[in-house]
């Protein structure tokens, strides 16, 4: 029972760091199975908005761990997923100016390395610099959303569409830009994907919840929900005591 909704799954890197950004590549592969043998239709991103009680599958930043943990799995499975790349820092590590302290630096997908990702996996923006936009000016957020497609699809010769924003960080005048150049965005706001849910916010859920009690082929269920329920209330509870 799905109550009509869908779930879009964000994952980083896959690694041993301990990270939040970190996902054992074990923990990982065990997930990628179970949702390949449930019954949940596993999507690309932008068919999930259309296709009730589906899944699709995000990474941010685009890691080269990807190549030797989450490609193979990924291609073998037959599953579709979507890299989010910084445009900038590609074949770099992720030590943009914004990196919040205590993230571990780790290599990026080089653009030789994306160039020869296999179809299943499409590509979309993270900007060029990983800026949280809202701090920029309506110059500086386009020029960091219009380069980064530019980039992208200048160098691998791949249609981009979708765009992830930094840091889930977005505002009025933020997803005003990005329409003028994008078809969906997605943020990293701890719900899921609905009917009203707006083409240019899209929710996510950060798979970091998802490394205890439930599974990602359990989240669809109504315990499922109700547990992503009180981790979002939980995030929001710390938001508004640090804020």
């Amino acid at each position: 029972m799905t109550d009509g909704r869908s779930a879009i799954l964000t994952y980083h890197s896959l690694g041993g760091s301990g990270s939040v950004i970190s996902t054992p590549p074990s923990l990982f592969h065990q997930q990628m199975e179970s949702l390949a043998a449930s019954r949940i239709p596993i999507v690309p991103l932008d068919e999930v908005l259309l296709r009730a009680g589906s899944v699709a599958i995000t990474f941010d930043d685009g890691f080269r761990s990807l190549l030797d943990h989450a490609i193979p799995v990924l291609e073998r499975l037959r599953l579709p997923a979507t890299i989010f790349v910084v445009s900038d820092y590609c074949g770099r590590n992720n030590n943009w100016p914004s990196q919040p302290h205590g993230v571990p630096d780790l290599p990026l997908l080089s653009w030789e390395e994306l160039s020869a990702l296999p179809p299943l996996i499409s590509l979309g923006a993270h900007t060029m610099t990983h800026p949280d936009l809202r701090r920029l000016s309506a110059e500086e957020c386009e020029r960091e959303l219009r380069e980064c497609q530019d980039q992208i699809q200048q160098r691998l010769g791949r249609h981009v569409r979708w765009l992830a924003y930094p840091y889930g960080a977005s505002s009025p005048q933020v997803r005003f830009l990005t329409g003028q150049y994008f078809d969906l965005a997605v943020g990293t706001s701890l719900r899921f994907v609905s009917a009203r849910s707006s083409r240019l916010d899209l929710p996510r859920i950060d798979t970091y919840y998802l490394r205890g009690r439930f599974s990602p082929e359990q989240i669809l269920t109504r315990a499922g929900r109700a547990y992503i329920a009180f981790r979002n209330l939980l995030r929001e509870l710390r938001g508004l005591a640090s804020g």
